[in-house]
């Protein structure tokens, strides 16, 4: 054979035997902080304390560059803590992770779509609204990892629906209006 042929069967051979596709899976609890926009507005209301924690959980894999990313992130009193009212905002976000994978300390940028579900519950007239909303989440952050299957995660997201969410916000009807805020939250990334 010739050495011409020889190299192209060995490049074609190559080129068909299946590579193993190395990804990182990873699992993140963390607890957040929500802010600016329809996050809890308790200065015209009287009774009202300002509650903006959260909590949740990402699962997801890295690939290298490019990741997927499931977030799913629960905050209880959103609009505020009054006496006789309930009021929560669930969120469940598809998203695509684009990181920098060098070293321990990994920047990322992501976005995705998913379900924004805000409900308010009134006690006294036993008044209830839930929505299920289609909305979208963009941000960043920075994983730190201080071993090979361990590190902390930290971020940044903007969350906003593109539909209009109509309900009772506390004392108040609110209809027309797209429900949007900030959240940052800090996590212990466990790999695997």
């Amino acid at each position: 054979m010739r050495p011409l042929t020889i190299f192209a069967v060995a490049l074609v051979v190559v080129a068909l035997t299946p590579v193993s596709a190395r990804a990182d899976g990873f699992i993140t609890p963390f607890l957040g902080y929500n802010f600016g926009g329809d996050s809890s507005n308790c200065p015209s209301l009287t009774n009202c304390q300002d509650k903006h924690a959260n909590f949740g959980v990402s699962i997801g894999s890295m690939g290298g560059v490019v990741g997927f990313e499931a977030d799913i992130a629960y905050a209880t009193d959103f609009f505020g803590k009054v006496p006789g009212v309930d009021n929560n905002v669930f969120t469940a976000m598809a998203n695509l992770l684009i990181s920098i994978p060098a070293g321990p300390i990994q920047p990322y940028a992501v976005g995705g779509v998913g379900l924004v579900r805000p409900h308010v519950s009134l006690n006294p007239g036993n008044i209830s609204k839930d929505n299920n909303a289609l909305g979208y989440d963009l941000g960043g952050g920075v994983n730190a990892f201080f071993a090979k299957h361990a590190g902390v995660r930290g971020d940044i997201r903007h969350f906003h629906t593109f539909q209009d969410v109509s309900g009772i916000r506390l004392n108040q009807i609110f209809t027309g209006e797209k429900l949007d805020y900030w959240r940052a939250s800090l996590g212990l990334t466990l790999r695997f």
